[in-house]
């Protein structure tokens, strides 16, 4: 048994001590972060996507996922915990939402980028 121990010191040594990256983790709970992926309405990179055509009495309709690629930090902590007529209330914490925000950033960095060279904001959209 101690000899076992011995083969496997080396490995405890240079073992990381996260098992995921911090971009692993936002794209976990992105993808299901308390049984709805926020990927069904705001689309695989943030970019808002149809939940739903109808018509009824009123004429076609359409219920769509909003675009967050642009959302600052603060404005997906109050969304997430604020309730909507829509979304579901998540019960994340402040480092799940921020793991989420980093890893949309990270994913969209190239059309934030273009955002702010063509002087593109939320407000602009």
């Amino acid at each position: 048994m101690m000899r076992f121990f011995w083969l496997l010191f080396p490995l405890l040594l240079t073992a990381e001590e996260d098992f995921i990256s911090h971009y692993e983790y936002g794209q976990m709970l992105y993808e299901n972060p308390r049984g709805v992926s926020c990927a069904q309405c705001h689309g695989e990179s943030g970019e808002g996507r149809l939940i739903v055509a109808y018509e009824d009495e009123a004429g076609k309709q359409r219920l769509e996922g909003s675009d967050i690629r642009l959302d600052n930090l603060q404005s997906m902590i109050l969304s997430v915990k604020k309730y909507h007529k829509i979304m579901p209330r998540y019960y994340l914490t402040h480092e799940e939402v921020e793991a989420i925000y980093d890893y949309l950033k990270v994913k969209n960095s190239m059309y934030i980028e273009k955002c702010k060279i063509e002087g593109t904001s939320k407000d602009n959209k």
